[in-house]
């Protein structure tokens, strides 16, 4: 699959924060850096992401990507 954002980093899920709706998952990148990435639990559910995944992390303006590969 073919992404337009241009800025990606590796990472992995360090933690997932779940409310009634949404989530916040924090990956791990290079160096003491974290990202978190805000999203609904159906899409956290259809990424099938858990703590200790590794992700790619892509940045275009203010949003936050998570893609598992």
């Amino acid at each position: 699959m073919k992404y337009g954002a241009r800025n990606s980093v590796v990472g992995k899920v360090a933690e997932i924060k779940k409310g009634s709706l949404m989530c916040q998952v924090k990956v791990s990148v290079a160096g003491p850096i974290d990202i978190t990435s805000v999203m609904t639990l159906d899409t956290l559910a259809d990424l099938g992401v858990k703590n200790g995944d590794a992700v790619r992390v892509l940045v275009k303006a203010v949003n936050v990507l998570l893609v598992r590969e």
